[in-house]
C-alpha cells in the first residue's frame, strides 16, 4: 500500500566556467528548491541534468561541450528518460546554431532565464516524457524507445534565450550556496561595457548594470549572518559598480579620462566601489572581503583610499593587464597606455601598503611580435606581480580581433605563454622565500588530504597558471596539515597556506611563515 505522496523531480547540475558563472548556477538551484523540485549530486540517475556552461575561450568551449555529449551519451545508455538542458554562456552565444548542433538537448536557456528555470525544466521534462511514450522510458522496448529518441531529435528543442540580456539578481531571488560554508560570491553587477576587441563578453552579458548599494549589503548581512567568513565581490567589471546609476547615464566612459570625470561629477550620496566597500567594512563580524574583477581604467584615488582605510578589505587586487606594449594595448583597445598602467600601480602600491596584485596577460594576440612580447617579459620582471597568469589569444568569431591581420601560430602562442610563466615561477619563488618567518591571518579552508601535500599547486585554465616540473622545496611529510589561503590568495585560482598542527576549517588564525614551493607556504600556528 502506498501513501499517495508524490516523489519531487530530482534535477542535477554540471557548472563549468568562472565564479560569475557559479552564482548564476547557485540562483538556478535555490529557484527549483523554492519551486519543490529536489537537487541531487547523483547526475546519472536525475530526471533532469542541467549543464551550465562557459564560452569565454576556446578550452572553455570544448570543455561545455564534451561535458553535453558525455551526459548525452551517459542517458542514452543508462537513463533515455532522462532531460537535458543546456544554460548559460554557450546558449547565450550561439543561441541559434546550437539546436541544430545538438539535437540531443531538450532545452537551452540563456542568462535572463535563470529564475525560471522551474518552468523551463518542467517543459523539457515534459517534452521528453511526451517523445518517450507518457513518461516510462522503461515500459517501451529498446527499440522502440530509439525510435522515439530519432524523431525527437529531428525536433528542433525550445530555446530561452533573450538576444540582449538585461537580468540581475537582487536580496530576493533564491539562492542555493554550493561554496563551502566560510566563504561566498557576491554579484554585485552584470554585464560589460568595455569594447576590448578580443573579448565577447558583452555580447553574452549585455550592458554593464549594477545592483544597488542597499540591495548588495543586505545579501552580506545575510551571508555573515550564516557564518561566511569572505565575500568575494565578482562582476565582468567590478571597478565601473554605481556609474551606470547615474542620472544621465552614457556607455562612452570606459576610458580613464572620461571614467574619472564622470565619477567626480557625482553626486555625495552616489553609490560606487568606494562607497561600498565603506559600507560593507562597516558591517558588524570578523570577516574579508575581497574585490575580484577590477579594470585597470577605473580606478581612482578615491577607490585606492577606500581600500587602505578599510581594515576588513583584503590587501589583494585582481586586475587584469592584458598586455603592456603601447601598440598591443591600442589593438586590444584596452583605452590604458603604458605610461598609466606603471603609474597606477605605483599609486596603489603606495596606497594599499602590503597590496598583493594579481594580473593576467594575453600571448600571441595578432600582431605580436617578438619585440613586443620582448617588452612583456621586461615589464613583468620589473614590476614584480604577486599573482600572475598568462592566456595563449584564444579567436572569438564576432571580435574585432578575430578579423585582424597577423595571426600567430599555436606553438609560437605556447612558447611565449611557457617563456612568460617561466619569469614568473623566478619571481613567486623569490616572494614566497621573502615571507618565510614572518607572521600572517589565514583562513582555514579544510584538512589536506595525502594528495594535496603530493602535489602542493594549483592549476586554473581560467586564469593560466602553470607550476614547474622540476623539483622544488617540499613541504614535510610528518604531521598533520591543513589547507589555508592568506589576504593574498583567492579562492581556487591563487596559492595556498598548508598549516601545520591543529585548526578549525572556516576560521581564522594568525600563523608563522616557516617555508615555502613554487607558489604556495608552508606554515605553523602561533
Amino acid at each position: 500500500m502506498t501513501s499517495g505522496k508524490k516523489t519531487p523531480v530530482s534535477v542535477g547540475m554540471i557548472s563549468l566556467g568562472c565564479a560569475k558563472n557559479l552564482v548564476d548556477a547557485e540562483i538556478m538551484l535555490g529557484s527549483l528548491i523554492q519551486s519543490g523540485f529536489r537537487i541531487t549530486n547523483e547526475a546519472a540517475s536525475a530526471d533532469v541534468l542541467i549543464v551550465n556552461t562557459c564560452s569565454f575561450i576556446d578550452a572553455a568551449q570544448e570543455e561545455s561541450i564534451d561535458a553535453i555529449l558525455e551526459s548525452a551519451q551517459a542517458r542514452q545508455r543508462d537513463h533515455p528518460g532522462q532531460a537535458l538542458i543546456v544554460s548559460g554562456c554557450l546558449p547565450q552565444r550561439f543561441r541559434d546554431d546550437l539546436p541544430k548542433l545538438l539535437p540531443e538537448v531538450d532545452a537551452f536557456m540563456g542568462i535572463d532565464q535563470v529564475a525560471q528555470v522551474s518552468d523551463i525544466v518542467a517543459q523539457a521534462l515534459a517534452r521528453r516524457r511526451e517523445k518517450l511514450g507518457g513518461g516510462a522510458a522503461e515500459a517501451p522496448a529498446r527499440t522502440e524507445v530509439a525510435r522515439r529518441l530519432a524523431q525527437l531529435e529531428k525536433e528542433p528543442p525550445p530555446v530561452h534565450v533573450h538576444l540582449r540580456p538585461s537580468y540581475i539578481p537582487d536580496f530576493a531571488t533564491p539562492r542555493f550556496r554550493l561554496t563551502p560554508r566560510h566563504f561566498a560570491y557576491v554579484k554585485i553587477a552584470e554585464g560589460c561595457n568595455h569594447p576590448c576587441s578580443f573579448c565577447i563578453i558583452p555580447r553574452m552579458r549585455g550592458s554593464h548594470r549594477s545592483r544597488p548599494q542597499g540591495d548588495i549589503v543586505r545579501e552580506a548581512r545575510r551571508l555573515i549572518a550564516e557564518g561566511v567568513k569572505e565575500l568575494n565581490l565578482i562582476s565582468q567589471d567590478s571597478t565601473y559598480y554605481g556609474l551606470d546609476l547615474r542620472a544621465g547615464q552614457s556607455r562612452a566612459i570606459s576610458s580613464p579620462e572620461k571614467f574619472t570625470a564622470a565619477a567626480h561629477a557625482l553626486p555625495a550620496d552616489a553609490a560606487t566601489l568606494g562607497t561600498l566597500l565603506r559600507e560593507l567594512n562597516d558591517l558588524r563580524g570578523n570577516f574579508w572581503i575581497r574585490l575580484l574583477y577590477t579594470h585597470p581604467a577605473h580606478w581612482t584615488d578615491e577607490l585606492i583610499g577606500a581600500i587602505a582605510q578599510c581594515p576588513k578589505v583584503a590587501r589583494y587586487v585582481d586586475m587584469p593587464l592584458q598586455h603592456i606594449h603601447p601598440n598591443m594595448l591600442e589593438r586590444m583597445r584596452r583605452e590604458t597606455s603604458r605610461q598609466y598602467i606603471v603609474d597606477l600601480i605605483a599609486r596603489m602600491r603606495a596606497g594599499i601598503p602590503g597590496l598583493a596584485l594579481r594580473t593576467t596577460f594575453i600571448v600571441g594576440f595578432p600582431g605580436e611580435t617578438e619585440e613586443y612580447f620582448q617588452a612583456l617579459l621586461e615589464f613583468i620582471r620589473a614590476t614584480r606581480f604577486e599573482r600572475l597568469g598568462v592566456f595563449t589569444y584564444s579567436q572569438q568569431a564576432g571580435t574585432r580581433a578575430a578579423k585582424m591581420e597577423g595571426h600567430i601560430a599555436g606553438a609560437v602562442k605556447k612558447r611565449r605563454q611557457q617563456r612568460a610563466m617561466a619569469e614568473q615561477l623566478r619571481i613567486a619563488r623569490q616572494i614566497s622565500a621573502a615571507h618565510v618567518g614572518s607572521e600572517a591571518m589565514v583562513l582555514v579552508e579544510r584538512e589536506a588530504g595525502a594528495r594535496d601535500l603530493e602535489t602542493a599547486q594549483v592549476r586554473s585554465w581560467e586564469h593560466g597558471l602553470i607550476r614547474s616540473a622540476s623539483p622544488s622545496p617540499s613541504i614535510p611529510a610528518d604531521g598533520r596539515y591543513w589547507v589555508a589561503r592568506s589576504e593574498a590568495d583567492a579562492p581556487d585560482i591563487d596559492g595556498r597556506v598548508y598549516l601545520r598542527g591543529e585548526a578549525v576549517a572556516g576560521e581564522f588564525v594568525r600563523v608563522r611563515i616557516i617555508g615555502h614551493t613554487d607558489y604556495d607556504l608552508i606554515a605553523g600556528p602561533l
